[in-house]
């Protein structure tokens, strides 16, 4: 069995051409998540502050310049990217520049696209005739992302693979647990399900643990199962929370929108509170089934008497990070179930869940995932190629799921029979709508889906994980 091993080190993962166009906040992130990809980046931005930043900070090129014009696009070589983003304020310009830029010989072209009317029916039009190769949406992804963790609250964080046939999500041992002092073996012998602890963060510490890892009051632990043995698990250690029907929401962004958006469809309830009057007309006119109320969210009364104590759960979404830490602070403080707060600024994402805010969702985090899993399915691979891509414990792990081809060289082979890299673990294979938490015995085959927990930074093959 692998030993339980503290993680760290990085792939190797060929270099691409890459334009970023629009360096704000999701920009200068996707920049430096390439950037540490080793890829070659090309940073555009119509602010010369803004590009001196990032030349100085990554190691990357400048180009200022607005990414709309021909002559600009020219100076960034885009004839010659292998992808280029736009991630412009404006979804008009994005489109506009990844058009030029298809024209010019860019080979694959991804724009931010936010506004809620062109991510309905005609956001397929607008692909398919700009031939846009992806279409960025944060905000949603942010929503889909809260909306996820709503619907099992007690996780911290929950991804899924192969159309949901296996989840993997991250839970905070909580004071008085019977797992603190408890290792992976009996963890496994105790509770009667099909589970693999895959990963855990203790302090400043990522490990792949084995069997004999003891778990402790406060670790962050990656557990993957199927959705129907993770409920099962989660009852018999005692943390399971149920689906939250009562949502309220700070902040009436264009993430709320959407989130709120999700709750209604699926008939939960959902009350969004914000200090724009005009905002709030707005929002009660584009969803009906919602709740919406004009104040002052940080004013506690206000929290109070809108029903902040009674809410399943509550989700700050201001444009201010120490805003939205703060009212979480105060909804824990209120013992709501479920607390969730967007911070995007590194520092105090981390100070945050220093100070017990359990789950903190970042926007850009989120997008630059994306991206960076977008740029690992186009390396060539020969025998598997990344299908979906996702940075663990505050992205210091790796969860990727494969699809297996008949040029791999790991089908037919008995796992415990492979010399795997340190750090690496195999955590899921799904076979047609079978799901296998696998042991030693087990086998890859052609057509499988396998899902592998990388402390090793950078894996676009299978074959990757083979010391």
């Amino acid at each position: 069995m692998l030993k339980s091993a503290v993680l760290g080190g990085e792939g190797n993962i060929e270099s691409m051409k890459i334009t970023v166009a629009g360096c704000g906040k999701i920009g200068m992130e996707i920049v430096k998540a390439l950037s540490a990809e080793g890829h070659d980046v090309v940073a555009v931005d119509i602010d010369a502050d803004v590009i001196n930043l990032i030349t100085n900070v990554y190691d990357v090129m400048g180009v200022i310049g607005n990414a709309s014009d021909y002559e600009t696009l020219v100076e960034a070589n885009v004839e010659k990217a292998d992808i280029f983003v736009a991630c412009m304020d404006s979804d008009e310009q994005n489109m506009l520049a990844c058009f030029l830029a298809k024209k010019m010989g860019a080979e694959n072209t991804i724009a931010r696209i936010r506004n809620p009317e062109y991510n309905d029916n005609s956001l397929g039009f607008l692909r398919k005739h700009l031939e846009l190769s992806l279409a960025l949406n944060p905000e949603l992804l942010t929503a889909q992302e809260m909306y996820n963790i709503l619907k099992f609250p007690s996780a911290v964080r929950i991804e899924s693979f192969s159309r949901r046939n296996l989840e993997m999500i991250e839970i905070i041992i909580p004071q008085g647990s019977e797992l603190d002092g408890m290792n992976l073996i009996k963890m496994r012998e105790k509770f009667n399900a099909n589970f693999l602890v895959c990963c855990v963060q203790r302090g400043n510490q990522v490990f792949i643990p084995d069997g004999s890892f003891e778990l402790k009051i406060g670790d962050k632990i990656g557990i993957t199962a199927s959705l129907t043995e993770m409920s099962k698990l989660m009852k018999m250690v005692g943390v399971l929370k149920k689906k939250a029907k009562h949502t309220m929401i700070l902040g009436g962004s264009k993430i709320a929108f959407y989130l709120a958006a999700l709750i209604n469809r699926s008939g939960g309830y959902a009350k969004i509170i914000d200090k724009n009057k005009a905002r709030c007309e707005e929002l009660a006119g584009l969803l009906p089934g919602t709740s919406i109320i004009y104040g002052d969210g940080m004013q506690q009364e206000l929290l109070l008497e809108e029903g902040i104590e009674s809410s399943d759960a509550f989700v700050s979404l201001t444009g201010f990070d120490e805003e939205n830490i703060l009212t979480a602070i105060f909804a824990s403080m209120q013992n709501v179930p479920k607390v969730i707060a967007k911070v995007n600024r590194d520092e105090l994402v981390e100070m945050a869940t220093k100070i017990g805010v359990e789950c903190v969702v970042s926007p850009k985090d989120i997008t630059s995932s994306v991206v960076v899993k977008y740029a690992r399915a186009l390396e060539n691979s020969v025998g598997s190629s990344v299908e979906t891509l996702y940075k663990l414990m505050d992205g210091r792990v790796e969860a990727l799921e494969f699809l297996v081809n008949s040029e791999s060289k790991l089908t037919g082979i008995p796992l415990k029979s492979l010399s795997l890299k340190k750090g690496i673990l195999l955590a899921g294979i799904m076979r047609g709508r079978k799901t296998i938490i696998p042991s030693g015995n087990d086998m890859i085959s052609v057509g499988d889906r396998v899902v592998v927990i990388s402390g090793n930074l950078g894996l676009t093959d299978l074959a990757d994980i083979l010391a």
